[in-house]
């Protein structure tokens, strides 16, 4: 059978994996998509304490994040619900207060959905589910939610966040220490545009504080991710300006590797050997963060896996989606992963694995032209697998 023609559309969808989402993720603040650990629900420019008070039929519940040793980051920071397992629920902790709440929503945003009511998701459901937070080169503390009443308090209480001991990278850099005043002033006004949704202001600010402070990672990092959306070479250049300026500042690789893997995956960016330079720059910039939190991140592995299929490395390719897959259970943080792992086990041969994980993609996927190829996929590789291992 000719695989390139079975997997080339498939291959195609996971070759272009978080262009869009990274688009919308660029006010993650203020915009609703459902992806870790670009995690959206409730942003950092909300008012928590008029949402707190309008409970919506009396029940809900709420916490706080706090990160040991240190402030709270300038992105928010991903909270996750897991029941069973399964990822039910992700919103993001307020970036001024580390405040979250878990209330009703639609559910769109759940992994696995129920019965009960396809419309809405009642928080009253979680109860017994794991609450924890999601960021890099961190490790979390797990609440469990016991609200039984809706006369209970739903303060579940606070979530704590750890420097993982493995972890030799930071979510701060370090060049914050030794910038200047009035690039950190600039820094600050940026950091309170963005949150107020001002984000032409912003990126003026940001600019501001990288020409006063060329050495500035963090200005250049929210400066590309502003510049991510609409100019996304210009967005790269900023993210390795900030990279080169603080190798050790674990943000910016993620982004990296995004843009690297979009460009080349397009062949109107240039020439083969400038493709294969582009899949080299994402295993690069995963490799390196990968050194910095050796744990990683579903999109890190997922970028991994993909560059180093691409570069032709098929094994570390393998290995790195099971990585990312398994980090990813309700495929919300990378939801390309298990057709790219069954795209990667389909070229080493292994046919009925990936027949196996395309069956599992469409148990998830929503109807459409994605979940469509996925079954002719299926369609043509049972053509292949023997009966017994089907």
């Amino acid at each position: 059978m000719n695989l390139k023609l079975l997997f080339a559309g498939l291959l195609t969808i996971a070759l272009v994996p978080f262009t869009s989402v990274r688009a919308q993720n660029m006010g993650a603040a203020s915009s609703t998509n459902k992806d870790i650990p670009s995690a959206t629900g409730t942003g950092g420019s909300a008012n928590f304490d008029q949402t707190f008070n309008q409970q919506v039929g009396g029940t809900h519940f709420m916490g706080k994040v706090v990160v040991a040793g240190s402030k709270l980051p300038w992105d928010p920071i991903p909270v996750i619900v897991m029941c069973d397992g399964k990822m039910r629920f992700n919103v993001l902790a307020d970036n001024k207060k580390g405040s979250f709440d878990i209330q009703a929503t639609s559910r769109e945003s759940e992994a696995v959905r129920t019965a009960r009511d396809p419309k809405k998701v009642n928080p009253a459901e979680f109860v017994g589910c794991k609450v924890s937070a999601v960021l890099e080169g961190f490790e979390s503390t797990t609440l469990t939610i016991a609200n039984g009443s809706i006369m209970d308090n739903p303060d579940i209480g606070t979530i704590t966040l750890s420097q993982d001991p493995r972890a030799t990278g930071s979510i701060v850099s370090t060049t914050i220490a030794s910038a200047p005043s009035d690039a950190l002033a600039e820094l600050t006004k940026a950091q309170a545009d963005e949150q107020d949704q001002n984000y032409g202001s912003a990126k003026k600010h940001l600019q501001k504080a990288v020409n006063i402070d060329p050495q500035l990672a963090e200005g250049w990092y929210h400066l590309g991710k502003l510049e991510e959306k609409d100019k996304p070479q210009d967005a790269l250049n900023a993210f390795n300006k900030a990279a080169a300026a603080d190798p050790k500042y674990i943000p910016p690789y993620e982004h990296i590797a995004s843009i690297s893997a979009a460009q080349a995956a397009d062949p109107k960016f240039g020439s083969p050997d400038v493709l294969k330079k582009k899949w080299q720059d994402v295993v690069d910039a995963t490799k390196h963060a990968l050194e910095l939190n050796p744990a990683g991140s579903p999109a890190i592995w997922y970028f991994n896996a993909l560059g180093n299929f691409n570069i032709g490395d098929k094994e570390l390719a393998e290995t790195a989606a099971l990585n990312a897959l398994s980090l990813d259970p309700g495929h919300k943080a990378a939801p390309k992963t298990e057709q790219l792992l069954a795209v990667i086990q389909a070229g080493r041969g292994k046919y009925s694995d990936a027949l196996g994980h395309l069956r599992n993609c469409l148990t998830y996927l929503a109807p459409g032209p994605e979940a469509d190829l996925v079954k002719k996929q299926v369609a043509q590789l049972e053509k292949v697998v023997p009966p017994a291992a089907k």
